[in-house]
């Protein structure tokens, strides 16, 4: 599941679940929503997400090639090591700017 958040700066992500091929079917509209709400600064809030593969890191670029276009900036907040190796394997990593300061609330009851 992916919630958009929106600030007068600032629209964040809050991606949950599977990152993945089965989900690419509602990756356009949310670019489209995404890009249409013309914030500097995109937030990719990562922390719920269980698994991403190639499909999802796409997404995750297509956002972030965007705002770049416009001069703007995406930072991914609670990724993990595997899900940063996904996009370093792309080579996009350097699109985007990696919260290393965020803490994930993590639900203990369901680790």
């Amino acid at each position: 599941m992916i919630q958009i958040a929106t600030s007068p700066a600032t629209t964040t992500l809050t991606i949950t679940g599977d990152l993945d091929l089965a989900e690419r079917d509602q990756f356009p509209e949310i670019t489209a929503r995404v890009v249409g709400l013309r914030r500097q600064l995109l937030v990719l809030d990562m922390c719920g997400v269980t698994f991403m593969d190639s499909t999802g890191a796409a997404f995750l670029i297509s956002l972030a090639d965007a705002g770049r276009r416009r001069g703007g900036a995406t930072v991914l907040r609670g990724c993990d090591e595997r899900d940063l190796f996904v996009l370093e394997v792309c080579g996009a990593l350097d699109l985007f700017r990696i919260d290393t300061d965020h803490a994930c609330a993590r639900d203990d009851a369901s680790a």
